[in-house]
């Protein structure tokens, strides 16, 4: 996925592009929190750290990472 193309979906009255933005940085959102997740837990972060830097709980970061 390009930039140009993500930003030319993003501002398109097409909503069959749009949606397809804004789904292709719903994936990238989910990677990029996956990665992050794993690089806090090498550092030796918490759960609870994660989850409050997620804005969300531990146990909910946990069930979705904690594998």
């Amino acid at each position: 996925m390009s930039v140009n193309r993500l930003s030319s979906a993003l501002t398109s009255e097409d909503p069959a592009k749009g949606l397809w933005a804004v789904l292709a940085l719903r994936r990238l959102a989910e990677r990029m929190e996956a990665n992050q997740v794993a690089a806090a837990r090498r550092a030796g972060w918490s759960w609870q750290q994660i989850g409050d830097a997620l804005g969300v709980t531990r146990q909910s970061i946990h069930t979705k990472y904690g594998k």
